[in-house]
């Protein structure tokens, strides 16, 4: 189905042994899913040829890197939003085309670009009602001087402080999504959208991050995505009680949030592809303490 090829028959031996390890984690936990016990199902995913820490080691390789919840704000105000309003209970911002298809990062660590861009399509969207696609590889190409590594990891924050100093970001179409570092190739008369500035949302308050999603639209956030769970899961609450609120390491999209037989929850795209999880989608306990970290560091841009 991935299609993977390996350098030697020892490395395929070795991959088909990984994998079959992890079938019969994903089976046992299905197995409880089935009986009631597990609120979601784990399935053979892109990962699952790879062992946690050689997953782990992939996807934080870059991405966020080494954040943690404490980094400086950089002066951006935090969104307050009146506390009477009436929320409504569910939200999916897909419904309303404010968000493009699943994209796909690959073997490179530019989840806070995807993060980014996607964020900026939905404000985009909300101000011209026109759904573009962003160029997440004008951001790992030409951001670098705003704190940004390219592959080897960078933050949603910083990719928007270099939209507003350089005046826009190109549609995808006109620079088109490469999974490696290049030089920059930004073309001025190709923007997509601009952004003015950006604000923080949430600090570890899912409160705020419900009225922020409900009233804004998608919302780029950072989440602890190092579980086994994670890196093999397929559909369902997702519900890792192990997860970290503080250790960061993937940057994603919260694009609505609702309730599934009781249970809050979170829906969040990622940049896998179509084949992880619901279709490229995971929805993500809501109202648990946080969970993962996901309202630790919400970002929203303006336009």
């Amino acid at each position: 189905f991935y299609k993977k090829s390996y350098d030697s028959p020892s490395e395929e031996a070795h991959r088909k042994q990984i994998w079959l390890n992890n079938r019969e984690f994903v089976l046992i936990h299905n197995i409880l899913a089935d009986l009631g016990f597990k609120s979601y199902h784990l399935g053979m995913t892109y990962f699952a040829d790879m062992e946690n820490e050689e997953y782990k080691h992939l996807i934080s390789q870059g991405c966020l890197g080494s954040l943690n919840a404490s980094l400086p704000h950089n002066g951006s105000s935090f969104l307050r939003l009146p506390e009477d309003i009436d929320l409504p209970d569910t939200v999916d911002w897909r419904e309303k085309g404010y968000v493009t298809d699943v994209k796909d990062q690959k073997k490179c660590g530019s989840c806070w670009a995807f993060s980014a861009t996607g964020a900026l399509e939905g404000q985009n969207f909300r101000k011209t009602r026109k759904l573009v696609s962003l160029s997440e590889q004008q951001l790992v190409d030409c951001s670098r001087s705003f704190g940004n590594h390219g592959c080897q990891g960078g933050f949603s924050y910083q990719a928007f402080h270099y939209i507003i100093y350089n005046g826009g970001i190109d549609t995808e179409a006109s620079y088109p999504y490469e999974a490696k570092d290049g030089l920059c190739r930004y073309n001025p008369s190709a923007i997509g959208a601009k952004c003015t500035s950006y604000v923080h949302v949430s600090n570890s308050d899912e409160a705020a991050l419900k009225s922020a999603v409900a009233t804004f639209g998608p919302i780029s956030v950072s989440i602890d995505a190092s579980h086994q769970s994670f890196q093999l899961y397929h559909s369902g609450l997702y519900d890792e009680p192990a997860c970290s609120s503080t250790r960061l390491g993937h940057a994603v999209l919260v694009v609505g949030y609702g309730t599934l037989t009781g249970h809050d929850y979170w829906l969040v795209k990622n940049s896998w592809g179509l084949g992880w999880g619901e279709m490229g989608y995971i929805k993500m306990s809501r109202n648990k303490y946080n969970q993962c970290g996901i309202a630790t560091r919400g970002i929203c841009p303006l336009v």
